[in-house]
């Protein structure tokens, strides 16, 4: 396929997502008002606890067997969580070169960690890989089992990003926060959202488990390792690194996600239980059937709140312009670039095998805009909140065009 063809077949699912999108943004207005607050409120808790976790569920049982994980996992598929983690990694790093270069405040150096580092693992893949598979002159082969295969990396890829994002960002996010959270003020719009990375709100109950008690609040100074400019710099990294995981709110870690991601996996590799659920002639295949059909709304759910969220960046304007161009280089130029090096090297050294729809999910994954969920936590912790909706205005706006490039780039490698 020539380039052209590559950049039409890359172009059609980005459009998809820009429309629903649109319509999101749209049902946010004030003159509308469908897609207000409290709808979002309940759409995401909806998102978060049912929809989310049936189409991993559903996705994973379906395309994971015993046989498979065994093969998979030994030639190439445990290569996605450590790819997944190289790109927290590296857009960590980037980030710090780029709070060092624009002299970041302080209030906001947690969320620049949280957009360079966090990609939005979870919708978009979920549209794009799918959408390209269907294109009838796709480079990867059938459609039925691209789009079978595509839906399992994409099912993992939120899977495993969803684990690191409340982890890692989570608690980065909330070792930089400066601002007292009140727990006692606006407890209906607080928010959390790991899913389609829309940034909404949770229940107060919810919040508690999230927040443990004293994580409102800045630590003593006397507590905090880097307060000192007299301990030598390994010490003091050393000390930063047991403070924050001290800090760490392991809780997180085990979410809605994450537990329908393990149920996905056992379902789909424990054999007596997979012919009991999964299958034409299966006794319960009711049940697959009726997760499967809940987790075909997430998509498009997802999707809406994320476009209605990014209204708020255009009430904002207080993040200055050379970070907002910063983070938009960070995550669509050095990251993308440093992908392909990466999952080239991976492959020479025979790290990914030689499925190319595997590989161009693992390049993907350097391209995404910033994980929504990053404006998540700057809400939950009242600090940045108006500059991550100008950041995420902006990275979104230009991303149909990033991942349109970088999409035509990675399938011309590839093909």
């Amino acid at each position: 396929m020539g380039f052209f063809d590559l950049f039409i077949v890359a172009l059609m699912p980005v459009l998809e997502v820009l429309v629903v999108t649109a319509v999101g943004l749209f049902l946010s207005l004030d003159r509308v008002d469908i897609l207000g607050p409290e709808s979002r409120h309940r759409l995401n808790n909806i998102v978060f606890y049912v929809l989310g976790p049936a189409i991993l569920v559903s996705n994973l049982a379906e395309t994971i067997t015993f046989q498979s994980l065994v093969s998979l996992s030994v030639v190439f598929l445990w290569f996605m969580p450590v790819n997944i983690l190289l790109t927290f990694i590296i857009g960590s790093a980037l980030a710090w070169l780029l709070i060092k270069i624009t002299g970041t405040p302080p209030h906001l150096q947690g969320l620049v960690i949280g957009c360079c580092s966090a990609g939005n693992l979870g919708n978009l893949l979920l549209i794009i890989i799918p959408a390209v598979c269907e294109e009838s002159n796709g480079p990867f082969g059938d459609s039925f089992d691209c789009r079978v295969d595509g839906e399992a990396y994409a099912s993992l890829s939120m899977a495993v990003g969803a684990i690191y994002i409340w982890s890692y960002v989570y608690n980065v996010m909330r070792v930089y926060a400066v601002k007292k959270t009140d727990t006692h003020v606006n407890d209906s719009t607080v928010s959390i959202n790991i899913y389609g990375e829309a940034a909404e709100t949770f229940s107060e109950s919810f919040k508690e488990t999230l927040l443990p008690s004293g994580a409102h609040e800045y630590p003593d100074p006397a507590e905090k390792p880097y307060s000192s400019g007299k301990i030598l710099a390994w010490k003091e990294t050393i000390q930063h690194i047991k403070w924050i995981a001290e800090k760490m709110n392991l809780k997180m870690i085990f979410s809605p996600p994450t537990i329908a991601s393990i149920a996905g996996f056992v379902i789909g590799a424990v054999s007596p239980i997979r012919k009991t659920l999964i299958g034409d002639t299966a006794p319960l295949r009711f049940l697959d059937s009726s997760v499967s059909l809940l987790g075909k709304a997430t998509i498009p759910c997802m999707t809406l709140v994320m476009g209605a969220n990014l209204l708020q960046g255009f009430k904002r304007s207080e993040v200055g312009f050379s970070l907002i161009v910063g983070i938009i280089v960070v995550r669509y130029l050095f990251l993308p670039l440093l992908g392909i090096g990466v999952i080239r090297a991976a492959y020479h050294f025979g790290m990914v095998g030689s499925n190319s729809l595997y590989q161009f999910v693992l390049m993907l994954q350097y391209a995404l805009p910033p994980a929504m969920t990053a404006g998540t936590i700057s809400q939950l912790f009242n600090a940045g909140q108006g500059e991550c909706s100008v950041v995420m205005l902006w990275t979104y706006a230009v991303a149909s065009f990033f991942l349109t490039l970088w999409s035509t780039i990675y399938m011309w490698l590839l093909s």
